[in-house]
């Protein structure tokens, strides 16, 4: 491998440049959704919604102390603010949290186009370096040029690897923000559903 980086040329450093970077990336992802999963909680998601229907807010907030859940954060911001606007607040949290759950996948989405081209420019200059060879040595010696073309496609197949390495997580970190949005929107309905229901039967004439 060391013989392989060394013979790609110059353009080598800013492709092993991008993949250190692309692979600090994934780790980064990769802890903070363990640390996501970890920290969900379903149950006490189920609890605060039942509280919600008997219009315990004091017992929610009681309740809620210490977690870390996602949906959770979303939920309480509402509920601090239902005298006011649950929806604004909880879509206010809700874009904040995804805004985290996105954070870097700029930097893979970027990687997985920016190898490929530094991977082709890298060639274009090591065959411009082989006709270069080719014109200094005559037609004589052709295995100048071909070690040369040789060479500069091994920066193509560098910047393809680490495209093709760079998809498969890009791909599982975005399937697990779509999780996450949809998981938002239906126990921020549900809650909302709770609240305009419970408002409904305080405004009800007593009969």
């Amino acid at each position: 491998m060391i013989d392989l980086f060394f013979r790609g040329g110059p353009v080598m450093y800013p492709l092993l440049a991008c993949s250190l970077l692309v692979l600090t990336v994934i780790i980064e992802r990769l802890l903070f959704w363990v640390t996501v999963e970890m920290n969900r909680n379903r149950q006490l998601i189920e609890a605060v919604l039942e509280l919600g229907r008997q219009g315990d807010w004091e017992a929610i907030r009681g309740k809620v102390s210490g977690s870390n859940d996602f949906i959770i954060r979303v939920l309480v911001s509402g509920i601090l603010h239902r005298e006011f606007s649950m929806t604004k607040a909880m879509e206010a949290t809700a874009a904040e949290e995804i805004r985290n759950m996105r954070r870097y996948m700029g930097v893979l989405d970027t990687m997985i186009t920016v190898a490929p081209l530094l991977g082709i420019f890298g060639t274009v200059i090591g065959i411009i370096a082989s006709f270069e060879a080719l014109g200094s040595a005559g037609i004589g010696q052709p295995q100048a040029v071909t070690a040369g073309i040789a060479q500069a496609l091994i920066t193509t197949a560098a910047g393809l690897g680490i495209a093709i390495l760079s998809v498969f997580p890009y791909n599982y970190f975005n399937s697990k923000v779509e999780k996450a949005v949809l998981n938002i929107e239906k126990y921020a309905t549900s809650l909302e559903i709770v609240y305009e229901k419970l408002e409904g039967n305080l405004e009800m004439p007593k009969s």
